[in-house]
């Protein structure tokens, strides 16, 4: 519960907006005066946790459930709130955002909720918009404090070095789309910088490979709030107009608190709406653990990936998937192949290989020779 405030402040967590809404006092005890926080963010303290105990494993999945606290003046709504966060630390592939993105709803689907609503922005593409403002630093920390608490009108009202990125703004701040065409298409307008074009190109591929599972979701840059550490894709869930999660990368983070250069990503989902919407869930056993792995990171075979990986979970298995050729030590490994039949299954404790043509005959494969 209890963190360290220089923790936050070093990966400027907490704007000086949000330095006022944190519970913070001095422990003379315990830790020689530092000043502390209760804690105000999830992710942090993991990513502190990986520095500490783990940062010599290539990818860490890791999944927490802790409480948060927000001072709030109003009354209206709790000051400890709970979430149900999911780091996936170590991969900078654009598909792990995606596998984020899927997992978060497909939790959401196991707790019988099948409406909510995703959100696309991008970080990235955010921070390139402010820095073609060339505004002194005073102005840029003044107006990211505002945008960050969610007043995005505050962008149109400051005076940029030329009308045409005035115009740009006004374009990005009104961008509505639900395909990766959309993206593609704006990416094309000549008035779009150079400096927009890598972040553009890191979001068009993502919505593709969602495009290519059938996913909807609504591309909104003004959908995000308090992205100060993130640095690419950010996302977020909605049921019925009350948001009930979100995430996105993090890519410079890590680094930020102290460790190497790590890409990460992450979610969270908060408890307290979704008690309001869900019914318990009955428990379910789980098996062995299987690996599923995509060399080849095409939209057809991410798709596919995520469809073995969707039907493993069903029929009780414990699924991994892994985009970046990593050695595992999982018994079994589903490889995705590029050529009929689609599917290798391979036992790594009997140094068997078989060949299915099938999610279906791949599950039972394993089933056959547990």
């Amino acid at each position: 519960t209890l963190e360290y405030l220089h923790l936050f402040t070093a990966a400027g967590t907490l704007t000086p907006n949000m330095l006022s809404k944190v519970y913070s006092f001095l422990d003379w005890d315990g830790w020689s005066g530092e000043r502390v926080v209760l804690r105000p963010d999830g992710t942090i303290p993991v990513a502190r946790l990986y520095i500490e105990n783990l940062s010599q494993q290539e990818i860490a999945r890791l999944f927490y459930v802790t409480n948060v606290f927000a001072f709030e003046e109003s009354g209206k709504e709790n000051r400890e709130q709970w979430q149900c966060g999911v780091e996936l630390i170590g991969s900078d592939k654009p598909a792990s955002d995606v596998e984020l993105i899927l997992l978060a709803i497909e939790t959401l689907r196991n707790l019988g909720i099948n409406d909510a609503q995703i959100q696309l922005s991008h970080a990235g593409v955010l921070k390139a918009l402010l820095d073609e403002l060339k505004l002194n630093p005073d102005e840029e920390i003044r107006l990211l404090d505002q945008i960050l608490d969610g007043n995005w009108q505050v962008l149109t009202e400051t005076k940029p070095v030329n009308s045409e990125i005035g115009r740009l703004i006004s374009l990005f701040l009104d961008l509505r789309g639900k395909t990766s065409g959309f993206l593609e298409n704006l990416k094309a307008l000549p008035q779009i910088p150079v400096t927009l074009k890598p972040a553009l190109d890191n979001f068009s591929e993502i919505a593709s490979f969602l495009d290519a599972l059938s996913c909807n979701y609504q591309i909104d840059i003004t959908s995000t709030r308090g992205f100060e550490y993130y640095t690419g894709l950010c996302f977020q869930f909605s049921v019925k107009g009350e948001k009930v999660g979100s995430g996105g990368r993090y890519d410079n983070l890590i680094p930020l608190i102290g460790g190497k250069n790590t890409p990460a990503c992450g979610f969270a989902l908060y408890v307290d709406p979704l008690v309001n919407l869900i019914q318990p869930p009955a428990k379910r056993q789980t098996g062995q653990g299987i690996l599923v792995k995509c060399d080849k990171a095409t939209p057809d075979s991410i798709g596919t990936s995520f469809q073995l990986a969707q039907s493993l979970r069903q029929a009780g298995y414990v699924t991994e998937l892994d985009f970046s050729g990593h050695q595992s030590d999982q018994r079994w490994i589903i490889a995705i192949q590029e050529k009929s039949p689609s599917f290798l299954v391979i036992d790594q404790a009997r140094n068997q290989k078989k060949e299915a043509s099938s999610v279906a005959d791949a599950i039972k494969t394993v089933g056959n020779s547990a």
